[in-house]
């Protein structure tokens, strides 16, 4: 094997594990993971995962990460339609289509955020609030791109909505609170007016 695809290689696994790190963190929350979940998940030999993540809180930030990561995917994908208005309908139509994801799990980075915050401040907690902060941010340029006023407080409408949903959704065990709640929030992105 070349020092190429050696590289190539041990990025790959890299990924693997970050993926498997974001999803078994968000099915079983960071306290009750263990690398050794991580690395089952992964498909890697428990002892290869030290060789890129020395901590379990190594592992929780690299979920975080992934999380950022997937974020970034959609909104570029969403970002190829024409109208803000549609964005965010496609954002919402997202929700909707992982309802039962967030019914049996919540919300990936929100039911994080909530349990990383009984920690100390100025850790993990704050890795947690700027991936929330990267959609709070989009969703603020869509609004913005439609001439609304106060499209910082209509991002946090939207997206609490969301967080809230998830957490109902989650705590009843209930998908079809994402799905009728969705089709409100489209409804509501509807009957706002471009300006």
């Amino acid at each position: 094997m070349t020092d190429s695809q050696r590289v190539k290689a041990a990025g790959a696994k890299r990924r693997r594990l970050m993926s498997a790190a974001a999803r078994v963190v968000h099915e079983q929350g960071a306290e009750r993971t263990t690398i050794a979940d991580i690395a089952r998940a992964a498909d890697v030999p428990v002892g290869n995962v030290y060789y890129y993540f020395k901590t379990k809180d190594e592992l929780v930030a690299a979920a975080l990460a992934e999380h950022a990561r997937q974020l970034e995917v959609i909104t570029g994908e969403l970002d190829r339609l024409p109208s803000p208005r549609e964005r965010l309908k496609g954002l919402v139509r997202g929700w909707i289509d992982q309802r039962d994801m967030a019914a049996r799990f919540g919300c990936p980075t929100g039911t994080l955020a909530a349990e990383l915050d009984k920690r100390a401040e100025g850790g993990l907690d704050v890795e947690a609030g700027r991936v929330i902060r990267l959609l709070l941010d989009w969703v603020e340029r869509q609004f913005r791109e439609m001439g609304l006023p106060d499209p910082e407080g209509l991002a946090l409408t939207l997206v609490g909505a969301y967080q809230g949903m998830s957490l109902l959704a989650n705590a009843l065990r209930d998908p079809q609170i994402m799905t009728r709640e969705g089709t409100r929030l489209m409804n509501w992105l509807d009957s706002l007016s471009d300006r």
